[in-house]
């Protein structure tokens, strides 16, 4: 049985890392590649090179290691103006080769593969606006629009500033790789589609509602077992309410994939509320951004909230139930960042990659494999320029390549 971005309970124990490849987007326009190394308690970050071609404002990375394939999304256009979604090789040593490449409508805020005979044959754009647009790889000049899906609803969220449409921010393929998840923070909604992995092809499956102004973000799926679909979890962020969500999964034979959530909990301890516009020392509310899994862990990153002093975010952590995948909150530690729109938990389990979007940042924190607890940091090394106070710049994405 083959699954796809999933990660299950029995991660093994992994061995310390030497020396590992990072990339690193900014919205400037370049992405690079970083080379860490650790020696105990420290570590070294550099930057190695850097490559153009992702349009002027790249977005998000997500690779594919089996192949290499690095997908690069472009934020840039929209309003009748193109964007790029682009593909890069990511050689040996982490250098990116650009290899193909394909003119969007813009607004593109973040990728996934999917379809194919080995679940990496198309693209999936969450666009700007309410729109998700699919591919065909490879990509090139002459590729076009395979489906594009536009929203709809009724009336603006309870949140009307962000909640005016329908504002699809993801898309997450399915264990199996044979439906896909699009958390809308507009609408308040879990938007499912089944997949024809031949053609590419996505079909409108009933809608999972979140709780009223909670605007899903993201999500990260876990289970019991590598081996059976028994007990699966999905795991969302919510970043206007700034909360975590639990959601069972099933799927019934020829039938859709339903998800019922069964829990939501605050990214902070129990008693702490998150920063509100007013609390805030830059007049911005606290907006929770990203959610991964590893082991029997669930983490979320806490943009804007300076829990740990001026421009020093957070991360919190919650243990996952095995019987029964509820999540228990344990801590938030300090994201050595400032606005924190990415991290990513290597292979191993073993160190954290956070990027600071406004800080600009990629900080490298030590992870305790066993008890989850995330530890100190490691190393941090600023890329490019910093971002603006509340502003579309800095580092967009920071993921490792392994």
């Amino acid at each position: 049985m083959h699954f796809t971005h999933l990660t299950y309970a029995g991660l093994a124990l992994a061995p310390s890392v030497l020396g590992q490849t990072l990339l690193a987007s900014h919205y400037t326009g370049k992405i690079y590649t970083l080379a860490f190394s650790r020696n105990g308690n420290s570590g070294t970050l550099t930057s190695k090179s850097s490559v153009s071609g992702c349009g002027s404002m790249p977005s998000w990375l997500g690779l594919d290691s089996a192949s290499g394939t690095l997908l690069c999304t472009d934020e840039s256009g929209g309003n009748g103006r193109s964007a790029k979604v682009t593909t890069f090789s990511i050689g040996n040593d982490g250098t990116t080769t650009l290899s193909g490449q394909a003119t969007t409508t813009g607004g593109d805020v973040h990728g996934s593969f999917y379809g194919g005979s080995d679940g990496k044959g198309f693209v999936v754009l969450s666009d700007d606006p309410s729109t998700i647009s699919t591919y065909k790889l490879p990509l090139t000049s002459s590729s076009t629009v395979l489906q594009k899906i536009k929203f709809t609803q009724s009336k603006a969220g309870p949140v009307s500033s962000r909640q005016n449409a329908p504002h699809p921010h993801s898309a997450i393929t399915g264990p199996m790789g044979n439906y896909l998840v699009v958390p809308d923070l507009g609408a308040d909604l879990l938007r499912i589609f089944s997949i024809n992995t031949t053609t590419g092809n996505l079909t409108t499956c009933p809608t999972a509602s979140a709780n009223a102004g909670d605007g899903p973000r993201h999500g990260a799926w876990w289970a019991p077992s590598a081996s059976s679909l028994t007990g699966l979890r999905l795991y969302t962020v919510n970043e206007l309410s700034n909360t975590v969500s639990a959601w069972t999964a099933s799927y019934p034979n020829n039938s859709c994939l339903t998800l019922t959530k069964t829990q939501t909990l605050s990214t902070y301890p129990s008693g702490q509320a998150p920063p509100n516009s007013a609390q805030a020392t830059n007049g911005l509310p606290a907006k929770a951004a990203e959610v991964h899994v590893s082991g029997n862990f669930v983490y979320v990153a806490n943009r804007n909230d300076q829990t740990f002093g001026s421009q020093q975010d957070s991360i919190a952590t919650y243990s996952i139930n095995p019987s029964t995948g509820a999540l228990t909150f344990i801590e938030i530690v300090n994201a050595h960042g400032w606005y924190p729109r990415t991290f990513q938990i290597n292979k191993a389990g073993t160190l954290v990659a956070v990027g600071g979007q406004t800080s600009s940042n990629v900080a490298i924190l030590s992870r305790n494999v066993t008890s989850g607890r995330i530890g100190g940091l490691l190393a941090s090394l600023q890329v490019a320029s910093q971002g603006s106070n509340g502003g579309e710049n800095g580092l967009s994405a920071v993921i490792w390549d392994e």
